[in-house]
């Protein structure tokens, strides 16, 4: 079981935190992602877009919000430091199996890819991308629930 206050005491001290709007999660987008400026432009993004976020720069954070909260749409990192986001995807698919996940990455390695997609991710998008490309992902990934 994940220690709720460690994870919680790595969003404090990131500056990360979740979003007031879409308290209970249901209709929110979730972000995961180590680097905090990437973090807050995804934010602003999606934001702009007319969706309410919630933003992790942890992966225990993000996991532990399973526990209080539905997660309809996960946008993941791929290359975190203590957890990497096909990790995150396998814990998503136990705690979380009606999740749509999207994965981001700025190394498109064609076997991570892959086998994101083939444990179950919506899509894959290597960084840099177009913001209207996520904003369209994120739709279709909402309209399929």
């Amino acid at each position: 079981m994940l220690d709720l206050d460690t994870s919680l005491k790595h969003v404090e001290e990131s500056g990360a935190q979740a979003s007031p709007l879409g308290v209970n999660g249901c209709d929110s987008i979730w972000l995961l992602d180590d680097d905090v400026s990437m973090l807050k432009a995804l934010g602003r993004l999606m934001n702009s877009a007319g969706f309410s976020v919630e933003k992790f720069n942890h992966p225990a954070t993000f996991l532990a919000r399973l526990e209080h909260a539905i997660c309809r749409v996960a946008v993941l990192d791929v290359w975190m430091p203590d957890m990497n986001g096909l990790e995150v995807q396998a814990c998503l698919r136990q705690d979380s199996p009606k999740t749509r996940i999207i994965f981001i990455s700025g190394r498109d390695d064609l076997s991570v890819r892959q086998a994101a997609l083939d444990a179950g991710a919506f899509a894959f998008l290597a960084k840099p991308f177009e913001d209207e490309v996520l904003i369209k992902v994120i739709q279709e990934a909402l309209e399929g629930h």
